[in-house]
Protein backbone atom coordinates (compact mmCIF):
# COMPACT_ATOMS: atom_id res chain seq x y z
CA UNK A 1 0.00 0.00 0.00
CA UNK A 2 0.93 3.63 -0.53
CA UNK A 3 -0.42 6.78 1.09
CA UNK A 4 -2.59 7.76 -1.88
CA UNK A 5 -4.18 4.33 -2.05
CA UNK A 6 -5.45 5.03 1.47
CA UNK A 7 -6.92 8.38 0.49
CA UNK A 8 -4.04 10.33 2.05
CA UNK A 9 -3.17 13.11 -0.40
CA UNK A 10 -0.31 15.24 0.86
CA UNK A 11 -0.09 18.76 -0.48
CA UNK A 12 -1.63 20.38 -3.52
CA UNK A 13 0.83 19.27 -6.20
CA UNK A 14 0.30 16.67 -8.91
CA UNK A 15 2.32 13.42 -8.72
CA UNK A 16 4.06 12.03 -11.75
CA UNK A 17 2.82 8.88 -13.46
CA UNK A 18 4.61 6.54 -11.03
CA UNK A 19 4.72 8.96 -8.09
CA UNK A 20 8.38 8.00 -7.79
CA UNK A 21 11.86 9.40 -8.36
CA UNK A 22 11.90 7.43 -11.62
CA UNK A 23 9.35 9.87 -13.05
CA UNK A 24 12.39 12.05 -13.76
CA UNK A 25 13.55 10.87 -17.20
CA UNK A 26 16.71 8.78 -17.10
CA UNK A 27 16.67 8.09 -13.36
CA UNK A 28 16.91 4.39 -12.46
CA UNK A 29 16.71 2.68 -9.05
CA UNK A 30 17.81 -0.80 -8.01
CA UNK A 31 17.94 -2.72 -4.74
CA UNK A 32 19.90 -5.58 -3.28
CA UNK A 33 18.21 -6.96 -0.15
CA UNK A 34 19.84 -9.25 2.42
CA UNK A 35 17.56 -11.22 4.74
CA UNK A 36 19.36 -14.18 6.25
CA UNK A 37 21.25 -15.46 9.30
CA UNK A 38 25.02 -15.62 9.39
CA UNK A 39 26.91 -17.22 12.25
CA UNK A 40 23.68 -17.36 14.19
CA UNK A 41 23.01 -13.62 13.87
CA UNK A 42 20.19 -11.90 12.05
CA UNK A 43 21.15 -9.95 8.93
CA UNK A 44 18.61 -7.43 7.63
CA UNK A 45 20.35 -4.91 5.38
CA UNK A 46 21.25 -4.14 1.78
CA UNK A 47 22.08 -1.54 -0.85
CA UNK A 48 19.95 0.84 -2.90
CA UNK A 49 21.47 2.36 -6.04
CA UNK A 50 20.26 5.44 -7.94
CA UNK A 51 21.56 6.07 -11.44
CA UNK A 52 21.20 9.53 -13.01
CA UNK A 53 21.01 9.72 -16.79
CA UNK A 54 20.43 5.96 -17.16
CA UNK A 55 23.85 5.20 -15.69
CA UNK A 56 25.84 7.52 -17.96
CA UNK A 57 26.71 10.27 -15.46
CA UNK A 58 30.44 9.78 -16.07
CA UNK A 59 29.96 10.90 -19.68
CA UNK A 60 26.97 13.19 -19.06
CA UNK A 61 27.48 14.83 -15.65
CA UNK A 62 24.65 16.45 -13.71
CA UNK A 63 24.75 19.62 -11.70
CA UNK A 64 24.24 18.77 -8.02
CA UNK A 65 24.26 20.22 -4.53
CA UNK A 66 23.73 18.96 -1.01
CA UNK A 67 22.54 20.09 2.40
CA UNK A 68 23.13 18.77 5.92
CA UNK A 69 20.34 19.42 8.41
CA UNK A 70 22.09 17.46 11.18
CA UNK A 71 25.52 15.95 10.77
CA UNK A 72 25.30 12.75 12.85
CA UNK A 73 25.82 10.72 9.68
CA UNK A 74 28.38 9.96 7.01
CA UNK A 75 28.73 10.18 3.25
CA UNK A 76 31.43 10.00 0.63
CA UNK A 77 31.99 12.28 -2.35
CA UNK A 78 30.01 15.28 -1.10
CA UNK A 79 32.94 17.65 -0.72
CA UNK A 80 33.81 17.36 -4.39
CA UNK A 81 30.18 18.04 -5.29
CA UNK A 82 30.36 21.13 -3.08
CA UNK A 83 33.52 22.24 -4.87
CA UNK A 84 32.75 21.30 -8.48
CA UNK A 85 28.95 21.28 -8.52
CA UNK A 86 28.99 18.08 -10.60
CA UNK A 87 27.69 14.56 -10.01
CA UNK A 88 29.54 12.05 -12.19
CA UNK A 89 28.77 8.70 -10.53
CA UNK A 90 25.84 6.56 -9.42
CA UNK A 91 24.52 7.15 -5.90
CA UNK A 92 24.22 4.39 -3.33
CA UNK A 93 22.61 4.12 0.12
CA UNK A 94 23.40 1.42 2.67
CA UNK A 95 23.96 0.96 6.41
CA UNK A 96 26.46 2.91 8.48
CA UNK A 97 29.20 0.30 8.67
CA UNK A 98 29.05 -0.67 4.99
CA UNK A 99 29.70 2.70 3.42
CA UNK A 100 33.33 1.78 2.73
CA UNK A 101 32.75 -1.46 0.84
CA UNK A 102 30.01 0.15 -1.25
CA UNK A 103 32.28 3.04 -2.16
CA UNK A 104 35.18 0.72 -3.00
CA UNK A 105 32.97 -1.46 -5.19
CA UNK A 106 31.61 1.53 -7.10
CA UNK A 107 35.20 2.59 -7.77
CA UNK A 108 36.07 -0.90 -9.01
CA UNK A 109 33.01 -0.97 -11.26
CA UNK A 110 33.84 2.44 -12.65
CA UNK A 111 37.36 1.30 -13.52
CA UNK A 112 36.06 -1.88 -15.14
CA UNK A 113 33.74 0.12 -17.37
CA UNK A 114 36.31 2.67 -18.53
CA UNK A 115 38.67 1.91 -21.36
CA UNK A 116 40.48 5.24 -21.10
CA UNK A 117 43.72 4.94 -19.06
CA UNK A 118 43.81 8.73 -18.64
CA UNK A 119 40.86 8.52 -16.19
CA UNK A 120 42.81 8.18 -12.97
CA UNK A 121 40.27 8.71 -10.18
CA UNK A 122 36.66 8.27 -9.11
CA UNK A 123 34.83 9.73 -6.12
CA UNK A 124 31.39 8.06 -5.80
CA UNK A 125 28.62 9.30 -3.54
CA UNK A 126 27.55 6.80 -0.87
CA UNK A 127 25.22 7.67 2.02
CA UNK A 128 24.02 5.73 5.05
CA UNK A 129 21.61 5.25 7.93
CA UNK A 130 21.95 2.98 10.97
CA UNK A 131 20.17 -0.41 11.05
CA UNK A 132 21.85 -1.94 14.10
CA UNK A 133 18.64 -2.78 15.96
CA UNK A 134 17.45 -5.19 13.27
CA UNK A 135 20.75 -6.07 11.62
CA UNK A 136 24.12 -7.47 12.73
CA UNK A 137 25.71 -4.21 11.65
CA UNK A 138 29.10 -5.06 13.18
CA UNK A 139 29.30 -8.09 10.90
CA UNK A 140 29.54 -5.84 7.81
CA UNK A 141 27.65 -8.32 5.67
CA UNK A 142 27.21 -6.09 2.63
CA UNK A 143 29.71 -7.20 0.01
CA UNK A 144 30.73 -6.23 -3.53
CA UNK A 145 28.22 -8.70 -4.94
CA UNK A 146 25.35 -6.77 -3.36
CA UNK A 147 26.50 -3.48 -4.86
CA UNK A 148 26.76 -5.11 -8.26
CA UNK A 149 23.30 -6.63 -7.85
CA UNK A 150 21.71 -3.30 -6.91
CA UNK A 151 23.18 -1.65 -10.01
CA UNK A 152 22.21 -4.58 -12.21
CA UNK A 153 18.63 -4.32 -10.88
CA UNK A 154 18.40 -0.57 -11.53
CA UNK A 155 15.44 0.29 -13.76
CA UNK A 156 13.22 3.21 -14.60
CA UNK A 157 9.87 1.72 -13.60
CA UNK A 158 8.05 1.51 -10.24
CA UNK A 159 10.29 1.57 -7.17
CA UNK A 160 9.93 -1.04 -4.44
CA UNK A 161 9.44 0.56 -1.01
CA UNK A 162 9.76 -0.39 2.64
CA UNK A 163 12.12 -3.14 3.76
CA UNK A 164 14.16 -3.38 0.57
CA UNK A 165 17.74 -2.52 -0.33
CA UNK A 166 19.40 -0.12 2.06
CA UNK A 167 16.07 0.31 3.86
CA UNK A 168 15.73 -3.35 4.85
CA UNK A 169 16.56 -2.87 8.54
CA UNK A 170 15.41 0.71 9.06
CA UNK A 171 12.93 2.09 11.62
CA UNK A 172 10.92 5.30 11.20
CA UNK A 173 9.01 7.04 14.03
CA UNK A 174 9.29 3.75 15.98
CA UNK A 175 7.55 1.82 13.19
CA UNK A 176 9.15 -0.23 10.44
CA UNK A 177 10.53 2.22 7.90
CA UNK A 178 12.94 2.04 4.98
CA UNK A 179 12.75 3.16 1.37
CA UNK A 180 10.04 5.55 0.21
CA UNK A 181 9.56 7.55 -2.95
CA UNK A 182 7.24 10.16 -4.49
CA UNK A 183 7.20 12.84 -7.18
CA UNK A 184 5.53 16.04 -8.27
CA UNK A 185 5.04 17.35 -11.81
CA UNK A 186 4.70 21.10 -12.32
CA UNK A 187 2.11 22.60 -14.62
CA UNK A 188 3.12 23.79 -18.07
CA UNK A 189 2.86 27.38 -16.84
CA UNK A 190 5.36 26.56 -14.09
CA UNK A 191 7.79 24.91 -16.50
CA UNK A 192 6.37 21.39 -16.74
CA UNK A 193 9.35 19.93 -14.85
CA UNK A 194 9.30 16.93 -12.54
CA UNK A 195 10.77 16.63 -9.07
CA UNK A 196 11.31 13.09 -7.80
CA UNK A 197 12.41 12.00 -4.34
CA UNK A 198 13.75 8.85 -2.73
CA UNK A 199 14.24 8.58 1.04
CA UNK A 200 15.82 6.05 3.34
CA UNK A 201 13.74 6.81 6.44
CA UNK A 202 15.24 5.70 9.75
CA UNK A 203 14.42 8.59 12.07
CA UNK A 204 11.79 10.17 14.29
CA UNK A 205 9.85 9.65 17.51
CA UNK A 206 6.39 8.07 17.62
CA UNK A 207 4.77 10.95 19.50
CA UNK A 208 5.97 13.44 16.87
CA UNK A 209 4.61 11.61 13.82
CA UNK A 210 2.26 13.72 11.71
CA UNK A 211 0.35 12.68 8.61
CA UNK A 212 -1.23 15.37 6.46
CA UNK A 213 -0.55 17.75 9.35
CA UNK A 214 -2.48 15.67 11.91
CA UNK A 215 -0.69 14.45 15.09
CA UNK A 216 -1.43 10.81 14.43
CA UNK A 217 1.52 9.53 16.47
CA UNK A 218 -0.14 10.58 19.71
CA UNK A 219 -2.99 8.20 18.93
CA UNK A 220 -0.58 5.28 18.50
CA UNK A 221 1.39 5.41 21.74
CA UNK A 222 -0.17 2.19 23.06
CA UNK A 223 1.70 0.20 20.40
CA UNK A 224 4.92 -1.03 22.07
CA UNK A 225 8.06 0.78 20.97
CA UNK A 226 11.02 -1.27 19.69
CA UNK A 227 13.22 1.06 21.75
CA UNK A 228 11.61 0.21 25.11
CA UNK A 229 14.63 -1.79 26.31
CA UNK A 230 17.34 -0.90 23.84
CA UNK A 231 18.37 2.29 22.10
CA UNK A 232 16.62 5.63 22.16
CA UNK A 233 13.46 6.73 20.33
CA UNK A 234 14.45 9.05 17.51
CA UNK A 235 17.88 7.53 17.03
CA UNK A 236 18.82 6.91 13.42
CA UNK A 237 18.93 9.10 10.34
CA UNK A 238 17.26 10.01 7.09
CA UNK A 239 18.88 10.27 3.67
CA UNK A 240 17.06 12.12 0.90
CA UNK A 241 17.87 12.07 -2.82
CA UNK A 242 16.05 14.66 -4.97
CA UNK A 243 16.14 14.51 -8.77
CA UNK A 244 14.71 16.98 -11.26
CA UNK A 245 14.79 17.58 -14.99
CA UNK A 246 14.66 21.34 -14.44
CA UNK A 247 17.75 23.26 -15.63
CA UNK A 248 19.20 24.12 -12.23
CA UNK A 249 22.72 25.34 -11.54
CA UNK A 250 24.69 23.82 -8.64
CA UNK A 251 23.76 26.48 -6.09
CA UNK A 252 20.11 26.04 -7.07
CA UNK A 253 20.45 22.28 -6.52
CA UNK A 254 21.74 23.04 -3.04
CA UNK A 255 18.73 25.27 -2.43
CA UNK A 256 16.43 22.47 -3.64
CA UNK A 257 18.15 19.97 -1.32
CA UNK A 258 17.51 22.29 1.62
CA UNK A 259 13.75 21.96 1.08
CA UNK A 260 13.90 18.32 2.15
CA UNK A 261 14.02 19.74 5.68
CA UNK A 262 10.49 21.07 5.23
CA UNK A 263 9.05 17.73 4.18
CA UNK A 264 10.73 16.02 7.12
CA UNK A 265 9.43 18.67 9.52
CA UNK A 266 5.88 18.22 8.20
CA UNK A 267 6.00 14.57 9.25
CA UNK A 268 7.40 15.40 12.69
CA UNK A 269 11.11 14.78 12.16
CA UNK A 270 14.30 16.79 12.02
CA UNK A 271 14.88 17.70 15.67
CA UNK A 272 17.02 14.87 17.04
CA UNK A 273 20.70 15.25 17.94
CA UNK A 274 21.28 11.57 17.18
CA UNK A 275 19.92 11.76 13.62
CA UNK A 276 22.09 12.21 10.54
CA UNK A 277 19.96 14.14 8.07
CA UNK A 278 21.78 14.47 4.74
CA UNK A 279 20.15 15.51 1.46
CA UNK A 280 21.43 15.60 -2.12
CA UNK A 281 19.75 17.08 -5.20
CA UNK A 282 20.79 16.69 -8.82
CA UNK A 283 19.41 18.24 -11.99
CA UNK A 284 19.45 16.78 -15.50
CA UNK A 285 18.03 19.84 -17.26
CA UNK A 286 21.38 20.99 -18.68
CA UNK A 287 22.52 18.54 -21.33
CA UNK A 288 26.03 17.92 -22.66
CA UNK A 289 27.92 19.32 -19.69
CA UNK A 290 31.67 19.02 -20.32
CA UNK A 291 33.38 15.85 -19.16
CA UNK A 292 36.79 16.28 -17.55
CA UNK A 293 39.57 15.48 -20.02
CA UNK A 294 42.25 14.94 -17.35
CA UNK A 295 44.82 17.43 -18.55
CA UNK A 296 44.57 16.76 -22.26
CA UNK A 297 43.29 20.32 -22.85
CA UNK A 298 40.47 19.25 -25.13
CA UNK A 299 37.70 21.15 -23.37
CA UNK A 300 36.32 24.44 -24.67
CA UNK A 301 36.95 27.53 -22.60
CA UNK A 302 33.25 27.97 -21.84
CA UNK A 303 29.91 26.17 -22.07
CA UNK A 304 26.43 27.60 -22.63
CA UNK A 305 23.93 26.77 -19.88
CA UNK A 306 20.28 27.26 -19.01
CA UNK A 307 18.87 28.02 -15.59
CA UNK A 308 15.51 28.50 -13.93
CA UNK A 309 15.15 32.15 -12.99
CA UNK A 310 14.77 32.61 -9.26
CA UNK A 311 11.41 34.31 -9.75
CA UNK A 312 10.11 30.93 -10.97
CA UNK A 313 11.95 28.51 -8.67
CA UNK A 314 9.50 28.46 -5.77
CA UNK A 315 7.19 25.81 -7.33
CA UNK A 316 10.20 23.46 -7.46
CA UNK A 317 10.82 24.08 -3.77
CA UNK A 318 7.18 23.32 -2.96
CA UNK A 319 7.32 20.17 -5.08
CA UNK A 320 10.42 18.92 -3.27
CA UNK A 321 8.91 19.53 0.18
CA UNK A 322 5.67 17.75 -0.74
CA UNK A 323 7.41 14.80 -2.36
CA UNK A 324 9.71 14.29 0.65
CA UNK A 325 6.70 14.39 2.99
CA UNK A 326 4.84 11.79 0.94
CA UNK A 327 7.91 9.59 0.44
CA UNK A 328 8.37 9.32 4.21
CA UNK A 329 4.75 8.31 4.73
CA UNK A 330 5.04 5.82 1.87
CA UNK A 331 8.08 4.27 3.58
CA UNK A 332 6.09 3.82 6.80
CA UNK A 333 2.93 2.56 5.09
CA UNK A 334 5.01 -0.04 3.24
CA UNK A 335 6.46 -1.36 6.49
CA UNK A 336 5.61 -4.80 7.87
CA UNK A 337 6.37 -6.29 11.28
CA UNK A 338 9.96 -7.40 11.79
CA UNK A 339 11.60 -8.97 14.83
CA UNK A 340 15.00 -8.05 16.18
CA UNK A 341 17.55 -10.77 16.83
CA UNK A 342 16.45 -10.97 20.47
CA UNK A 343 12.75 -11.11 19.64
CA UNK A 344 11.68 -7.47 19.99
CA UNK A 345 8.90 -6.59 17.56
CA UNK A 346 9.36 -3.60 15.29
CA UNK A 347 5.75 -2.97 14.28
CA UNK A 348 4.66 -2.17 10.81
CA UNK A 349 1.95 0.50 10.73
CA UNK A 350 -0.89 -1.30 8.96
CA UNK A 351 -3.28 0.76 6.89
CA UNK A 352 -6.41 0.27 9.01
CA UNK A 353 -4.62 1.20 12.23
CA UNK A 354 -3.26 4.32 10.57
CA UNK A 355 -6.64 5.36 9.15
CA UNK A 356 -8.41 4.79 12.45
CA UNK A 357 -5.82 6.88 14.30
CA UNK A 358 -6.09 9.63 11.69
CA UNK A 359 -9.85 9.79 12.06
CA UNK A 360 -9.43 10.12 15.82
CA UNK A 361 -7.48 13.34 15.17
CA UNK A 362 -10.28 14.79 13.05
CA UNK A 363 -8.78 13.96 9.65
CA UNK A 364 -11.05 13.14 6.74
CA UNK A 365 -10.03 11.79 3.34
CA UNK A 366 -10.13 14.39 0.58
Amino acid sequence: MRARQLGITLGLGTPGELNAITDVPGVRVGHSTIKTRINGKQVRTGVTAIQPRAGAARYQPCFAGYHVLNGNGDATGLEWISESGLLTTPLAITNTHSIGVVRDTLIALERESLADPAVYWCMPVVMETYDGLLNDIWGQHVGPEHVREALANAESGPVAEGAVGGGTGMICHEFKGGIGTASRRLSAEQGGWTVGVLVQANHGKRQELRVDGYPVGRQLMEIPSPFADRGTPGMGSIVVIIATDAPLLPHQCQRLAQRASIGIARTGGGTEDSSGDLFLAFATGNQDLPVADYGRKGLPLSTSLHMVNNDHISPLFSAAAEAVEEAIINAIVAGEDMLTDDGVRVPGLDSQTLLQALRQTGWRAQ
